[in-house]
């Protein structure tokens, strides 16, 4: 089946609808070249036309220069054959020529050497006395004279002529002056000969090109008009469902119209199909074609015929085909002529009620209720078998049809015991009937909306029986509530115990606070107290080092400083950190968020940690996000990440590696500490993050530290609204996330409205959906 783009022009502008016009279809080449030929003819004419009208210009201009040319070589004669002659007065002038040719304008002239004119035949006026007065402006003529040959002149207040000169032996000079209109008589009217034929010529050619114009532009608004038609009718059949059939019979091809091909999914490629084409689309169980065609043939004149045709898809489309054979009265053949309507739907809805119809008539036997259908009139629509049993009927008694009487008449009536009253429907009713083996039915009558009514009954004798198991159930149910009542006045007492008990609790957990708060108190004043005597301590030790009031003697004094000065420094850091942290559990520790450029904190700490990373050579790497923006406090996120970087490098082999990277997503900014260090074990992980937990026991500790880094770190990212995860795994490193809320304009002002309190602080972390706990994971570093 063809499945081209779309059909040709010249199908489209051949044909409507399948009825060739006849003056296109035998110059299919002329219906290609049309559009070209609108504009090339009056074109190819104007060209003609312009062409004729120079070339005839061309011409008449050249006759007039021959005329003017063998004028001039007979001037030119004629003066060298009067100055051969001499002649000396006017009497001798007028020898020299005849009067046919002073009648045509031509006059002899004698100039004496001084410009003035001696004689002249025929004569002048009197008042012309010079050459000049006579042809103008002459110096040419004048200065070359007999050199100059005859020469055309064009005085500004006379005829145009021709003028020679020659010069005589004794300085006098003879000219000959022949004017033109006498010469050029002929030639006018031969000129307006000719321009009267080009004007006729022309208003031919114009005639016909205008003539051709005005066909052309009827014959594109013919076929815009067909086009619009063809469009039209497309339209119509299109919206429809609809596709036009037309069946050549003596040439056995089909024309298809454009809904027809979108009907099945196709796209035109030709103008017709052929017979075989058509035929092979066509359903094998629908028949085909040529029978189709032998019935046509047996005087057969009108075609009414459902069938199916497969679509581009492979799918078959239900068509129903009305057609009628009309004669040709150009050819003398026969064209069925049809349309063709898609009643897929409508086969599909009529298949789809006969399914719904014995789904129905299935569903209604396999109900467990007799159910019983009756019309208008009485009669019985449908029933199911429980029906025919209740009433002791056979499937011939209850054949639809029947009438209510006939079919009652020949079964059996159950008795009915009690009728239950109906609220608001007047044309329904509800009875309860005994059947004679002890059973019960609910019989539910209804009337429908067409005035018959369905009939239900269901059997109840179960119902019946729950009945009075339920009277037994009540006297149980009273005796139920009796012993409820007793059970009550016990929870009562157990739930003023409970309110004792939870008040117990209370007192107990505001103690625990309170020693809490106090152990809090005690380590902030100890680490006060611990840090004066310290700093003199390390003072001295740094003034004994650099020996400032002279030598200590012994070269190993000097190394005892030093180790006196990194043990003081050690310990005054642990009392930083226990001072810092018991701040924090005070909820001393007031913060001032703003924001801050993540790579210059970044480069802060990393500066505090750069000499011991030297000293065990460890590659420490930064991979931010261009422009990263904070939003934190900046001694607080500077403590985070010199206790984060700090861990890193201690926990990390030499020749080691420390990875910083920072990423924001989700409204957030998050900072990854990456090392290969020694790891975590699985049992530390649920521990750590709080005071004073390390990863080596007391036993196995190889590295310095109070084990409040991390733990300080956790709490001042959970100050921010933030989190801190960890993800570790021995012998090969640990991931440390910092998540803390990225800046945004929704969060500032919270923050400088509570100045930093706990409160902000919490109200921060509501916001950004941070949780307060320390998430750890036990899990392959990544």
């Amino acid at each position: 089946m063809p499945e081209a783009a779309s059909a040709s022009f010249s199908a489209r502008a051949g044909t409507i609808l399948g009825v060739h016009w006849p003056a296109r279809a035998r110059n299919a080449r002329l219906i290609r070249a049309e559009a070209a030929l609108r504009y090339a003819i009056p074109a190819l004419l104007s060209t003609f036309l312009a062409c004729l009208v120079g070339i005839a210009a061309l011409h008449i201009r050249s006759q007039r220069d021959e005329i003017v040319a063998a004028a001039a070589t007979e001037i030119e004669v004629f003066t060298r054959a009067a100055a051969a002659t001499r002649p000396g007065d006017q009497g001798d002038l007028r020898s020299l020529t005849t009067e046919a040719a002073a009648r045509n304008g031509r006059r002899l002239i004698l100039i004496s050497a001084e410009e003035r004119i001696l004689a002249a035949h025929p004569p002048l006026d009197r008042d012309t006395t010079s050459l000049a007065g006579l042809l103008g402006d002459s110096e040419a003529l004048t200065t070359f004279g007999e050199r100059l040959g005859a020469t055309e002149l064009a005085p500004t207040d006379g005829e145009p002529l021709i003028a020679a000169m020659h010069r005589l032996p004794d300085g006098r000079r003879i000219a000959v002056v022949q004017t033109l209109e006498p010469l050029l008589r002929g030639w006018h009217t031969r000129t307006r000969d000719q321009v009267v034929l080009i004007g006729a010529s022309a208003l031919v050619i114009i005639g016909v090109g205008l003539a051709y114009g005005l066909q052309s532009r009827r014959a594109e608004g013919a076929d815009r008009v067909c086009e619009q038609i063809r469009q039209r009718l497309d339209i119509a059949l299109g919206r429809g469902g609809c596709g036009l059939w037309d069946w050549d019979i003596p040439r056995g091809r089909i024309y298809w119209s454009n809904s027809m091909y979108a009907l099945l999914g196709y796209q035109r490629e030709h103008e017709y199909l052929s017979f075989g084409e058509v035929n092979a689309l066509v359903h094998p169980d629908d028949g085909d074609l040529y029978s189709l065609a032998r019935g046509l043939a047996a005087n057969q004149t009108v075609v009414d015929h459902a069938f199916r045709m497969r679509g581009a898809d492979g799918a078959y489309v239900w068509l129903r085909t009305r057609a009628e054979v009309v004669p040709d009265s150009a050819d003398g053949g026969h064209h069925l002529v049809g349309i063709a309507i898609d009643v897929s739907e409508q086969h599909h809805l009529a298949e789809s009620s006969a399914t719904a119809d014995m789904r129905l008539r299935d569903a209604i036997e396999a109900i467990s209720e007799a159910f019983v259908l009756w019309d208008t009139t009485n009669r019985l629509v449908l029933c199911n078998s429980k029906f025919r049993h209740l009433h002791a009927l056979n499937p011939e008694d209850a054949q639809p049809g029947r009438r209510y009487g006939e079919v009652m008449g020949r079964g059996v009536l159950p008795q009915v015991r009690r009728e239950l009253p109906e609220t608001g429907a007047a044309t329904a009713r509800t009875f309860e009937a005994e059947l004679a083996d002890g059973r019960w039915l609910q019989i539910s009558e209804r009337r429908t909306k067409d005035g018959g009514y369905v009939s239900v009954g269901t059997d109840i004798t179960s119902l019946k029986r729950h009945q009075e198991q339920l009277v037994a159930s009540e006297r149980e149910l009273i005796e139920t509530v009796k012993d409820l009542k007793r059970s009550r006045r016990t929870l009562e007492l157990q739930t003023q115990q409970l309110a004792d008990l939870a008040e117990r609790y209370l007192d107990q957990k505001a103690a625990a606070e309170s020693a809490s708060q106090a152990k809090s108190d005690f380590l902030a004043n100890m680490s006060h107290e611990l840090r004066t005597p310290l700093n003199a301590v390390i003072g001295f030790a740094d003034v004994m080092a650099n020996e400032v009031f002279g030598p200590l003697g012994s070269p190993r004094y000097a190394e005892y400083c030093r180790d006196i000065g990194e043990s003081g420094h050690y310990l005054l850091s642990v009392i930083d950190d226990i001072l810092n942290m018991s701040r924090i559990e005070a909820h001393r520790v007031r913060l001032n968020p703003r924001e801050i450029d993540a790579e210059a904190a970044l480069g802060g700490a990393l500066k505090l940690v750069a000499e011991a990373a030297r000293a065990k050579s460890l590659e420490i790497s930064v991979d931010l996000s261009p422009g990263m923006r904070l939003l934190a406090d900046e001694r607080a996120l500077h403590q985070v990440l010199v206790n984060l970087l700090q861990n890193a490098v201690k926990f990390t082999p030499p020749e080691g590696r420390v990875l910083v990277r920072g990423r924001t997503a989700s409204g957030f900014t998050h900072l990854f500490v990456e090392d290969t260090g020694i790891g975590i074990p699985k049992s530390v992980l649920p521990r750590l993050g709080q005071p004073f937990v390390q990863v080596e026991t007391n036993m196995t500790r190889s590295h310095k530290g109070s084990g409040l880094g991390l733990a300080i770190a956790r709490s001042m990212a959970e100050l921010h609204g933030g989190s801190l995860r960890l993800r570790s795994e021995v012998n090969v490193g640990t991931i440390v996330l910092v998540r803390l809320p990225a800046p945004a304009p929704q969060r500032l002002p919270a923050i400088a409205e509570s100045g930093g309190r706990q409160q902000a602080v919490s109200a921060l972390r509501e916001a950004s959906g941070a949780t307060p706990r320390l998430r750890r994971e036990a899990q392959p570093v990544a």
